[in-house]
């Protein structure tokens, strides 16, 4: 990462159609990162990737990644997530595969160091031909955003700890990575965040700053995202055990609402988070 200050400030942009806030937003906080989804198919073109890079540019603003998205999926309901999203449906897969290429060349024209994957529901059976074949996927795109430089990070939520550990290590690529998002792990009800953290901490190169309360029926139903500090992931903590796992990659709040709201929510985590950073890090460097 570019940006030489420890654990720097961000938050989920957008650079056309999805959930984020805008580039004037973004300036508006004053924050040196950013990640962001990427265009709509037709926008994934180095032309673009240019232009957007030059933006960004201008505004003294780092893109530290970008995430896939793919047409179809759906967030409706868990068992939605599980047949819709990721690399995971065989039915989609193949043409999923050549579209998250698609991406890793735009990151690369963009000068991201990175993509990031919700590779979808991993199989919590490590011995089944689905852990396998979803593994062998994974790979292929490690490999192939290898080429460019790039490093590949799946993000968390749908499976355990233990699962993602499993995974990360049936993959053995030198650039994967985590995004870790702790929220995820409530609102699908997968596992305690601070525990999950610990586990796969050393994979750990950027993550989400999002908050979220558990639902009454755990991995049945969602949970509910609210503001950072007002959920039960315990931000303060999440920041502490980052820290004393020697995280020094960027803070990215994502708040997944849209409109003026959005803009208010994300403020007061950037407030929040600066307060806590000044905390967490007196003293060192």
């Amino acid at each position: 990462m570019a940006s030489k200050e420890v654990m720097p400030i961000g938050v989920f942009a957008s650079i056309g159609e999805g959930l984020g806030a805008g580039l004037d937003r973004v300036k508006q906080m004053a924050v040196p990162t950013v990640q962001v989804p990427a265009p709509v198919p037709h926008l994934l073109t180095e032309k673009h990737a240019r232009s957007v890079r030059r933006q960004f540019k201008e505004a003294g603003i780092e893109i530290t990644l970008v995430f896939c998205g793919y047409p179809g999926e759906s967030y409706a309901t868990i068992q939605a997530v599980r047949d819709t999203v990721g690399l995971v449906p065989p039915s989609t897969r193949d043409e999923r595969i050549e579209h998250t290429r698609k991406i890793a060349d735009f990151a690369a024209a963009l000068g991201a160091p990175a993509i990031g994957i919700h590779a979808g529901f991993i199989s919590e059976d490590w011995s089944s031909a689905d852990f396998d074949e979803l593994a062998h996927v994974v790979k292929g795109v490690c490999d192939y955003a290898s080429a460019m430089d790039l490093w590949v990070h799946l993000e968390t939520g749908q499976e355990t700890a233990d699962t993602l550990l499993h995974f990360l290590q049936a993959i053995d690529r030198a650039n994967v990575a985590v995004n870790f998002d702790p929220a995820n792990m409530i609102l699908y009800g997968s596992g305690e965040p601070i525990e999950a953290l610990r586990k796969v901490g050393k994979y750990v190169r950027s993550c989400h700053c999002k908050d979220a309360k558990w639902s009454n029926r755990p991995g049945q139903e969602w949970g509910v995202e609210v503001p950072l500090g007002e959920g039960d992931v315990g931000i303060e903590a999440f920041l502490s055990t980052l820290t004393e796992l020697g995280y020094k990659g960027p803070l990215t709040i994502e708040r997944e609402i849209s409109g003026e709201q959005q803009v208010r929510d994300i403020k007061k985590g950037v407030d929040l988070l600066q307060s806590l950073k000044k905390k967490l890090l007196k003293g060192r460097r």
